[in-house]
């Protein structure tokens, strides 16, 4: 295997690929070597990026899924199955963000958000499971927050369900570690998304963030690619369980 493609001819399924971090975790498996399985919501963002996907040279399946859809998930799996015959990479990146103090929540806006940040995962991690299981070997790659590490205000919704995606990946690791599936995430902190471009847009807003950032800026997706490969290819076949934190050094204040 190559050293400069770890992922040659291995196949990774990345939800929320149309943008942000999906995107880049889905160019930077491709680079590394890997064909790439595309899902979110809206089918014209995947087919962009499955277009650049392409551009790499490898090949791209974009499937537009709602990860809180049982049938629509077990759907992704199937194709990507019937494309492919395998799976050797799983990225859980679909997230919704609510900024809201609690006692204003709606319960509904509070389900949203945990239908997709923990049941999206939960749903499609079962069902891609399944098959990293059988072929006894296989990575699974959880995203969720450095809020899941922190208080923080208006954001109840959105820590409490990046806390769940934490524990969910120490669980299946224990659960996994003799099936040959190692499972980690990747906390990030700010980086410059459209999930916080609101935010960005308003100067007191953007500046107050970055004062809480001891890097003082903003990270950038593809700062987040040497690690996706990292936990994609085989150096981190005996590590499993673990977040690894990338913000800045916010979470270490």
């Amino acid at each position: 295997m190559s050293t400069e493609q770890p992922l040659a001819d291995q196949v990774a399924v990345v939800t929320g690929a149309g943008r942000g971090i999906g995107r880049a975790a889905a160019l930077a498996l491709a680079e590394a070597g890997a064909h790439v399985v595309l899902a979110a919501r809206s089918a014209d963002q995947l087919e962009a990026v499955a277009s650049e996907v392409r551009e790499r040279g490898r090949r791209a399946l974009a499937v537009p899924t709602d990860v809180t859809d049982e049938a629509a998930v077990e759907e992704l799996t199937a194709r990507t199955l019937r494309e492919f015959s395998r799976v050797d990479v799983l990225v859980n990146n679909s997230g919704i963000l609510a900024s809201t103090p609690l006692l204003e929540q709606s319960p509904e806006e509070w389900d949203a958000v945990h239908a997709t940040n923990v049941r999206g995962t939960f749903l499609v991690t079962r069902s891609i499971g399944r098959h990293l299981v059988d072929q006894g070997r296989g990575k699974v790659i959880n995203i969720a927050s450095n809020f899941a590490f922190t208080g923080v205000p208006m954001h109840a919704a959105y820590c409490s369900s990046k806390a769940a995606v934490v524990a969910l990946t120490r669980s299946l690791a224990v659960e996994w570690a003799r099936k040959g599936v190692q499972v980690n995430a990747i906390a990030p902190g700010y980086f410059a998304t459209d999930l916080n471009a609101d935010a960005r847009a308003d100067q007191d807003t953007y500046e107050r963030i970055l004062r809480g950032v001891p890097a003082r800026r903003m990270g950038d997706v593809d700062e987040l690619s040497p690690w996706l490969v990292l936990l994609a290819g085989p150096s981190s076949d005996f590590m499993t369980g673990e977040t690894i934190v990338i913000d800045g050094g916010q979470t270490a204040r």
